[in-house]
């Protein structure tokens, strides 16, 4: 239905669209099972928990860019989950299929432009498998989330090209992206 990793709830979506972004952690894809010992670092270099475990604050990669070249920064971690608990401007926001996820947290604060906190209500161990999920990509503050279904800008190893309805999806290699030697295709054309 459209390309907003946040808004949809199929692998239709997470297939094609996953590669535009990146989350804060993610499952180590050379493990055979995901748990909280398979998460590795993405946009978040690491994560650590206060000692009423309701605290929990990623340290951001530095030098990472959105696919128009603008900055990636602690603010953008801040709007995308403000805004899927309702405490950010939703401009064009429709939906939101796993604010059930959410639902223990509070706000998210930063300090600085490199760490996020999410402040939660009760402690809840859970968060960072919920984080490592493909539905839990990091969107831009400085795109509105409308245009985010058919135009979609973010991080990852790929960046958007075109979507022709009932025919293809088209991304082509991110030549800034952060993980160096990656990704390995000049392009990807998914075949509806």
């Amino acid at each position: 239905p459209s390309a907003s990793m946040l808004e949809e709830a199929t692998i239709s979506v997470t297939i094609p669209y996953m590669s535009i972004y990146n989350n804060l952690v993610m499952f180590d894809n050379a493990k055979p099972h995901e748990s909280g010992d398979t998460i590795v670092p993405d946009l978040a270099e690491s994560w650590s928990w206060d000692d009423t475990k309701t605290k929990l604050t990623f340290k951001l990669r530095q030098g990472v860019k959105w696919h128009d070249g603008k900055p990636f920064t602690a603010k953008d971690v801040q709007c995308t989950w403000n805004m899927l608990i309702g405490k950010a401007n939703n401009e064009g926001f429709r939906k939101n299929p796993r604010a059930i996820w959410y639902f223990n947290l509070n706000e998210v604060t930063t300090n600085g432009d490199y760490e996020a906190t999410f402040n939660l209500k009760a402690p809840q161990p859970a968060l960072p498998l919920l984080l490592a999920s493909g539905y839990s990509a990091v969107y831009p503050c400085h795109v509105s989330p409308r245009d985010m279904r058919t135009k979609p800008i973010g991080t990852g190893p790929f960046k958007f090209v075109e979507y022709k309805r009932g025919e293809s999806i088209k991304l082509v290699k991110n030549a800034d992206y952060f993980k160096k030697g990656r990704p390995y295709l000049d392009a990807i054309e998914f075949k509806i």
